[in-house]
């Protein structure tokens, strides 16, 4: 584990970026660059932007059943690739094929409130839990990531139904989380500048 950002660390998200934080999905790809990431997904290719926002309007201008708009972009080793109000990266059938031989890490959340936090190593779904829900876990190392889940800011502690929680800065903690697996931070310069080659990807299901 490499990085020490918490959820705090992340603030800059929700106050930049408050259309993408309403329903993303953020993927990190080791091993990859981005126009290798699209080849692996059958991405039909697309143009190419400059800054996260520009992603948002072709996302739900291309979007269809089981097909999804994602710009991918190099950070050091590893291609980062953002949806708007996309799933792919949480998609098992899509990402543990993807993962041989690598690691891809990926959180999603809905307009609903649904969310998912993944970590893919080699073939294999290492973890996966709710941050909403993060005492529960599964995977082949659901455990793995205790402490490195807790400094992130997700609280691991099962509650009764009745007792209030605090579900700010979850979002923040998965970024955070992301950034400790992986060793790459996003910031608001990268969001802004990043240049994304984007296409149209199938959505595998079983």
């Amino acid at each position: 584990m490499t990085g020490t950002t918490t959820a705090a660390d992340y603030a800059w998200l929700e106050e930049q970026y408050e259309n993408l934080m309403q329903a993303y999905c953020v993927t990190l790809v080791r091993g990859l660059n981005p126009e290798e990431l699209l080849r692996e997904l059958a991405a039909e290719p697309g143009p190419r932007i400059t800054g996260v926002d520009g992603l948002c309007e072709p996302s739900y201008d291309d979007r269809g059943a089981y097909r999804l708009f994602v710009g991918a972009t190099s950070v050091g080793d590893w291609s980062l690739m953002v949806e708007f109000n996309g799933y792919l990266g949480v998609t098992n059938e899509a990402m543990i094929p993807l993962s041989r031989g690598r690691t891809v890490v990926s959180h999603f959340l809905n307009v609903n409130a649904v969310d998912h936090f993944c970590w893919y190593e080699d073939g294999e779904l290492r973890l996966h839990f709710e941050p909403l829900f993060a005492y529960h876990r599964d995977g082949t190392h659901p455990d793995e990531l205790l402490e490195e889940m807790r400094e992130s800011g997700f609280d691991l502690i099962e509650h009764d139904e009745d007792d209030e929680r605090d579900y700010e800065g979850l979002t923040g903690a998965s970024f955070a989380l992301a950034h400790r697996i992986t060793g790459i931070r996003l910031t608001p310069e990268l969001f802004a500048s990043a240049e994304f080659t984007c296409g149209v990807a199938p959505v595998p299901h079983g």
